[in-house]
């Protein structure tokens, strides 16, 4: 076969796909009962729940591990090299259009709802006949039934964990030059810095919705402004938590020698993600906890 015809790698037929299929069906079903299950007390949500998610995290860990097989094996060409950034670029595009969707939510509340419930733009009869004790304020620390909460402030935890997150951006931008230059002592130490200040974060994060459960009164039942709040903070949050397994896994790789500084995509991959992350905390420490 002559080299044209070699552009392009196509794998042997694989189980994962298949499987992730059974798995996202569980998660996905399982979820839905969970929730029900909060009210009729039933135990199968749960279970179901926790066998998708196990089964989700055994696909990828061993459909990661095929792909990481066939690179170093060196099936992967020019072309699937561009396919895996086009890949991870959409990726990261879905992931902006997931969140956007959560912040144009909070605009629509905020700039919107909260405005017409008040009265404004000749709604005043609204105002009388669906809430009639309304005040146009934001954050709303009252709810329909009448109960109070706090808003969370800017200061203390928040303004903690984005210096945090901010930190991690420069430290990991510090490891992949370093990488690029192949410092591999420096690589590790700046990598590991970037994974301590990744669960730094995450413990923060954790405690602020201790005190906010505990001491201020602010839950996901606290309204639009809680379940906003908690929405975007808590998916924030989970990204965290994955990007922080992401960067664990790069650091395994880079002691099993998996990148060079020529080649190294997967290593990118990790810190467009964890960049990405770094910019959405900065819009939702402005727009969820500042204004």
């Amino acid at each position: 076969m002559s080299d044209k015809h070699q552009a392009y790698y196509v794998p042997a037929q694989s189980q994962w796909p298949l499987v992730a299929a059974f798995a996202l069906f569980f998660i996905a079903v399982g979820a839905g009962l969970t929730v029900q299950s909060m009210h009729d007390g039933g135990l199968l949500g749960p279970w179901l729940l926790a066998l998708g998610s196990i089964a989700l995290l055994v696909v990828l860990a061993g459909w990661f591990t095929n792909v990481v097989q066939e690179s170093l094996s060196g099936y992967y060409s020019a072309q699937i090299t561009r396919s895996f950034r086009q890949g991870m670029s959409w990726f990261i595009f879905s992931e902006v259009m997931f969140f956007g969707a959560f912040f144009g939510a909070l605009f629509y509340a905020r700039m919107l709802s909260v405005p017409w419930l008040g009265g404004a733009d000749n709604n005043a009869m609204t105002h009388e006949v669906l809430w009639p004790t309304f005040e146009a304020i934001w954050p709303l620390t009252t709810t329909p039934a009448g109960d109070t909460t706090q808003a969370m402030g800017w200061q203390g935890l928040p303004l903690k964990n984005t210096i945090i997150l901010l930190l991690s951006s420069v430290t990991l931008h510090m490891a992949h030059v370093s990488l690029e230059q192949n410092k591999r002592m420096a690589l590790v130490v700046w990598l590991e810095l970037t994974i301590v200040l990744a669960g730094f974060f995450l413990f923060f994060q954790a405690e602020e919705y201790i005190h906010a459960y505990q001491d201020m009164g602010l839950t996901l039942q606290s309204g639009i402004y809680g379940n906003t709040f908690f929405l975007l903070t808590g998916f924030h949050g989970m990204h965290v938590f994955i990007g922080t397994i992401f960067l664990i896994v790069l650091l395994f790789r880079i002691s099993k020698d998996h990148f060079t500084a020529k080649d190294h995509f997967g290593f990118q991959a990790g810190s467009w993600y964890w960049h990405f992350v770094d910019v959405v905390w900065l819009c939702l420490f402005v727009f969820v906890y500042v204004l």
